[in-house]
């Protein structure tokens, strides 16, 4: 059986724990150091995965910005860019967003009650796959997995980390953590409830604790619990 992918999830949050505001425009939370980090970590993975929420509402590219980086990527015998995937169960996907138009290679999951109207809505701009009657997060990384990807990096939003923490299928997390405070109920969180492993009272292993710029990365094991 083919391993599945490292996975490392990240993102940026503010002091107490939100993705982003309630307000129309994106809320920054990193700085243009960190941006340059999660650059390099991207090109460092083999797929990047955001989930159709988070592209809907951000409308991100998603790509490895640094001209040097793509090059020791196509040097190493890889693609410019990493394969792109979003995984969708209401099938809800627009075909004009920036994630389908720039990069390289795009990849959708999806169940078998949306696969044909994804299929229709992309026409052609993706590779489409079902996992069947729900989202099967363990047959998401075992197809990676057959197609290559050694080291999938995750973008979110909230729920996507809070299903793959519940499941103990992430191998690294990366928080950017932001001197702000959102402080507003319905923003998006970096996670959920949910029954994670361990319980509460389980600590993850901390890998590193550093300052980028006015904001604090902190790298965990989330599998590496005392």
């Amino acid at each position: 059986m083919t391993t599945r992918p490292y996975v490392l999830l990240s993102a940026a949050m503010s002091a107490d724990g939100y993705l982003d505001d309630t307000s129309d425009n994106r809320l920054l939370l990193s700085n243009a150091e960190d941006f340059d980090r999660v650059d390099e970590v991207r090109a460092s993975c083999d797929a990047i995965l955001i989930g159709a929420t988070t592209m809907r509402r951000d409308n991100p590219r998603l790509l490895v910005n640094s001209e040097d980086r793509r090059a020791a990527r196509v040097a190493a015998g890889k693609p410019a860019y990493p394969l792109k995937v979003t995984v969708t169960a209401s099938g809800d996907l627009d075909a004009d967003l920036k994630f389908w138009h720039h990069g390289g290679d795009k990849l959708v999951f999806t169940v078998d009650s949306a696969l044909d109207e994804v299929k229709a809505t992309l026409d052609g701009l993706a590779d489409v796959v079902s996992t069947g009657p729900e989202l099967d997060w363990g047959l998401v990384l075992d197809e990676l997995a057959r197609r290559g990807v050694g080291r999938l990096m995750v973008e979110g939003g909230g729920t996507i980390h809070t299903q793959l923490m519940a499941h103990d299928l992430a191998d690294e997390v990366h928080l950017a953590v932001a001197p702000l405070l959102v402080g507003q109920a319905d923003a998006p969180k970096f996670l959920g409830a949910a029954d994670y492993p361990g319980g509460s009272t389980a600590r993850m292993k901390l890998l590193e604790a550093r300052a980028v710029g006015d904001v604090v990365l902190l790298r965990y094991a989330p599998k590496d619990r005392a």
